[in-house]
């Protein structure tokens, strides 16, 4: 993608100190999404990639990763699968458990909503310690799905999740970054 058509996503994305509870910086995707050139930005960092790859579906992990997902798959003529929390979706079902901060979350996918040897981008607005993106691979390769790589807007680099789905052997892009 040329420079000049480049958004700086990072000026955009609004820092909430103290939410959702005292101590946490949340990190504001939301002003992004309302800029159709941010949008157009994001599909456009990915593109290249994806027609490399030969992608068949963009899933799209709940709820902010809807977006994302819609977003490449769009600009890239794919489908769009969706993982969403416990009891969202209707129909036969795969679930995964998995552990969040204070506790633990479920994660589901329709059984008929992936063919064997597809190839999946998983994406999402952010990744933080990585558990909901691993839960949503394993989702994925137990339909007979093949993760190609997860796209995420913003990495909590800090946390470790990208790190952690590298050390399980997938690839991981993002396109800002935050340390800490």
């Amino acid at each position: 993608m040329s420079e000049d058509t480049r958004i700086d996503l990072k000026k955009k994305i609004k820092d909430h100190m103290d939410f959702p509870k005292k101590g946490i910086l949340f990190r504001d995707i939301n002003p992004v999404f309302r800029d159709s050139a941010a949008l157009e930005s994001i599909s456009k960092s990915f593109v290249d990639e994806m027609e490399a790859k030969d992608i068949d579906l963009i899933a799209g992990i709940e709820s902010r990763g809807f977006v994302v997902a819609t977003a490449l798959a769009n600009r890239n003529k794919k489908g769009v699968l969706m993982i969403r929390k416990v009891g969202k979706l209707p129909g036969k079902t795969l679930k995964r458990k998995y552990d969040i901060e204070y506790g633990e979350a479920i994660m589901e996918i329709q059984e008929d909503a992936i063919r064997p040897g597809q190839r999946v981008i998983i994406a999402d607005d952010l990744i933080a310690t990585g558990g909901t993106a691993l839960a949503a691979a394993e989702l994925v390769e137990q339909l007979g799905g093949r993760v190609v790589f997860f796209a995420f807007v913003i990495d909590l680099v800090h946390l470790s999740g990208s790190q952690k789905l590298k050390e399980k052997g997938y690839e991981v892009r993002s396109l800002v970054n935050y340390h800490e």
